[in-house]
């Protein structure tokens, strides 16, 4: 396990036939066909690796259910368990599509819309499907041999792949989804080549093809290489393999979000000072930085420091960054009083911040000295998706769509416990009489985020309501109360 602590994420794709269509998986009746435009919830596959042969893979739909094959080369998507004939390999092609061969009939799966069987002896372009990924296309990314975290290294201009856990946003990449291919993505908005340079247009040596080996990913360049971590920093281009090995693969895990707290006293929460945690600088460095790590279950939250230690409640509410380990001493939760936070340990009693700037578990209520100001550090470009899709500029009008299959990356700037949130044009988002968010304003309008769950916020007007995606696939800032419509992966 890296010292991150993460996961890897379970890679879900879509995959895209020969005609640009997508796999789908219907919710009545358990039928598949390939006639979707675009990747939403029920183009969504789960890859799972067979745990004796790992060349067996299965694919679960949305649904839990398992593509499957008989013997006459029907497709199925009902089995809810790893049979037989779900068990597929897949065939990679030089240009990066798959075959999907069913292992115990040995045919190949492919068709259009509704006619999609697996009966194909050879493999021609309708047994062909493209893979796009449906990750968030923001994460981090860990070299599985080197077992380091890529990171754009400014003074280098490069991205290096050396560093023990993924801090700051320098560690945030950006996949970037065109026509088949994949760009990495820096946080400042550059484009990583095959030789190893930072661009600012992408073309065909910023392109990579996926490869999927053991569950893990492989980059392949335009010239068919793959992109390593080469020398001492770990410089990550395109080596002389034309063969993915170890050097070659990497694990995406989620980036946790990472935060700076600002107490009563108008100073940074921070452990420059020793293992006591007190409100006492004056600026943001990596010691006033605290990744907030949220437990799926319990919704309470970890706050670990760069070298990996946890906040923990200790004698007489003393908080300190001396924990190796999650325990229930090292849980917090979080109060969401909108551009502010109040922070309850494991002994029921709020954290205040004292004369001396001391951090203390000692509180029954919030009060001023009980409240912090936190700010989000790590999502200057902020992709929002939600469960029906990417929030987008809508094509002919000034409001936002919250259901399409492509995003526009929008900028999150802080404002004293506030975000404003502006479009690609430079415009800011606001809340219109009729509840509807628009992306023209000429004046930042405040919103509040509160990161409620793993990879999932709620953003809040200044109304006070929730932003949802409406039935119409619209986004509406009227939402009274916390739903998964008003849930958003960022």
């Amino acid at each position: 396990m890296p010292a991150n602590g993460n996961h890897p994420l379970k890679l879900q794709f879509g995959l895209i036939n020969h005609e640009g269509r997508y796999l789908t998986a219907e919710s009545f009746g358990f039928k598949v066909n390939a006639s979707a435009p675009s990747l939403k919830k029920k183009q969504k596959w789960t890859l799972e690796q067979d745990s004796q042969d790992t060349q067996v893979v299965y694919l679960r739909s949305h649904l839990g259910r398992y593509l499957a094959s008989d013997k006459d080369g029907r497709v199925t998507c009902e089995a809810d368990g790893h049979n037989s004939d779900c068990r597929f390999l897949i065939v990679a092609q030089s240009d990066g599509r798959w075959a999907l061969q069913s292992e115990q009939h040995l045919r190949f799966f492919g068709g259009s819309r509704d006619y999609l069987s697996c009966f194909a002896q050879l493999i021609t372009d309708a047994e062909l499907w493209a893979v796009h990924l449906a990750l968030h296309p923001q994460a981090n990314l860990l070299s599985v041999a080197r077992k380091r975290y890529a990171h754009l290294s400014m003074e280098d201009g490069e991205i290096a792949v050396d560093v023990n856990i993924p801090w700051g946003v320098a560690s945030l990449l950006t996949l970037v989804y065109l026509d088949g291919k994949y760009c990495i993505k820096t946080c400042d908005s550059r484009f990583l080549s095959n030789d190893g340079k930072l661009l600012m247009e992408n073309g065909r040596a910023t392109a990579y093809t996926l490869e999927l080996k053991c569950g893990k990913l492989a980059f392949k360049d335009c010239e068919g290489k793959y992109l390593s971590p080469m020398g001492p920093t770990g410089t990550l281009r395109s080596g002389r393999c034309s063969k993915p090995g170890k050097d070659e693969l990497f694990d995406l895990e989620e980036s946790h979000p990472q935060v700076v707290l600002m107490a009563a006293n108008g100073r940074y929460v921070s452990i420059r000072q020793g293992v006591s945690l007190a409100a006492n600088q004056d600026d943001e460095t990596d010691m006033e930085t605290f990744q907030m790590e949220i437990d799926k279950e319990t919704k309470k939250c970890t706050f670990r420091t760069s070298q990996g230690n946890y906040w923990a409640l200790v004698a007489h509410g003393g908080i300190q960054s001396t924990a190796t380990e999650v325990s229930a001493n090292t849980m917090f939760s979080v109060e969401w009083l909108g551009h502010k936070v109040a922070l309850k340990a494991n002994n029921g009693k709020y954290i205040c911040t004292k004369k001396n700037g001391q951090l203390l578990a000692v509180s029954d209520a919030t009060g001023e000295d009980e409240q912090l100001t936190l700010k989000l550090i790590n999502r200057p470009m902020l992709i929002l998706r939600g469960e029906n899709g990417f929030i987008c500029h809508h094509r002919n009008s000034n409001t936002l769509d919250a259901s399409r299959s492509v995003y526009d990356i929008f900028t999150l700037q802080f404002s004293n416990g506030a975000y404003h949130i502006k479009g690609v044009d430079g415009r800011f988002w606001y809340v219109n009489s009729a509840g509807l968010v628009c992306s023209d304003g000429e004046v930042p309008e405040d919103f509040s985020l509160e990161l409620l769950e793993p990879g999932r916020l709620a953003i809040r007007g200044k109304n006070g309501k929730y932003l949802r995606g409406d039935q119409g696939g619209t986004l509406k800032g009227d939402g009274h109360s916390l739903s998964s419509s008003a849930l958003w992966e960022y």
